[in-house]
């Protein structure tokens, strides 16, 4: 299998497969809804891999993205992080059930329904204090703000809210949740995965959903209320953070730096030191964007608030993003 692959050749002395996310919050290992599957994927897979942590762009679409030797996969390239790892035979756990009708279906359901609700409840919702701990908070307080705001306005449209249909998107996405996680909690019924006893894409996606809901979300959310309804999906969630996110820690680089590093855990007292590995030119690149990163963001958010003047904009009203947006 392409999974024990990468296990012997890091258990060989090469490369071990490194994946980049955000850093952890809310008891999460990393707190971002888009990186917590794929962390979850490879944890499924029994996959031997360091993390790492990039605060460099807050807003980027290229995180999480995965490292092995001079491989990397983007999330933002081929259908994101865990189909380039699949497509390029890094690893697979969907071999024998991605032709199964049901389960592409429900695998669909979860990657749209359900990622749009999280996705209105993170920037759409007045309480934005999720959205601001995740991605902001290592950021001044001026440009965390503006790019909070600068995000609201690009979900809006990509969720096509207007101030005239607000209501009704709203009332759409959260039955659309709703639909979606009766038919999961019925799909699922005792069982431990979905398909075949196994776990699959499908479960890191919908494991990564439910427990970003349960904990990253505050207690007043509309999503986690819904969630909550459904007590076997909970449990379902509860039972695999026990067993594969709780059980074994991972090597982790220290979040609070703002570029990813590489190295033991910070946990040891004594490290042995390493020879420092060659960088690729996409490293190097990605490390030489990171120094014009302030000056292009504050380029970007100045265009943005030009462009909140026009009135034949799509309306964002800067209230909107206030409430409940904790800056201390």
């Amino acid at each position: 299998m392409a999974e024990q692959n990468v296990n012997n050749e890091g258990a060989n002395g090469s490369e071990k497969l490194t994946l980049v996310v955000r850093k952890p919050y809310f008891g999460l290992p990393t707190a971002c809804p888009i990186c917590l599957p794929a962390y979850i994927y490879l944890k499924f897979a029994n996959v031997r891999f360091d993390v790492d942590f990039n605060l460099v762009y807050p807003d980027s679409d290229q995180i999480p993205f995965a490292e092995y030797g001079s491989y990397v996969a983007y999330n933002n390239e081929k259908g994101g992080v865990i189909q380039c790892l699949k497509n390029d035979g890094i690893v697979d756990l969907d071999s024998n059930v991605s032709l199964i009708p049901d389960w592409v279906s429900t695998k669909a359901m979860v990657e749209s329904w359900l990622a749009e609700a999280v996705m209105y409840e993170l920037w759409v919702d007045p309480d934005g204090s999720s959205a601001h701990k995740i991605y902001f908070s290592d950021l001044p307080w001026p440009i965390g703000k503006l790019l909070y705001l600068k995000k609201v306005y690009k979900v809006k449209q990509l969720l096509g809210i207007s101030k005239e249909n607000c209501e009704r998107r709203k009332e759409e996405i959260y039955t659309r949740a709703a639909t979606a996680y009766r038919a999961l909690s019925t799909k699922l019924g005792e069982q431990s995965f979905f398909f075949e006893d196994r776990p699959t894409s499908l479960d890191a996606e919908f494991l990564g959903h439910v427990l970003f809901t349960l904990y990253a979300l505050p207690e007043t959310s509309s999503l986690r209320s819904k969630l909550l309804e459904h007590a076997n999906l909970v449990n379902y969630a509860e039972s695999h953070k026990l067993g594969f996110i709780d059980a074994a820690p991972q090597s982790q680089s220290d979040p609070s730096s703002s570029a990813p590093k590489r190295g033991p855990s910070s946990f040891k007292s004594n490290p042995k030191p390493k020879p420092k590995r060659e960088k690729t030119e996409e490293e190097k690149k990605f490390r030489r964007r990171a120094k014009y990163f302030l000056v292009t963001q504050l380029v970007a958010v100045l265009v943005f608030l030009s462009l909140l003047g026009r009135p034949d904009d799509v309306d964002v009203e800067i209230e909107d993003g206030d409430e409940g947006y904790d800056y201390d």
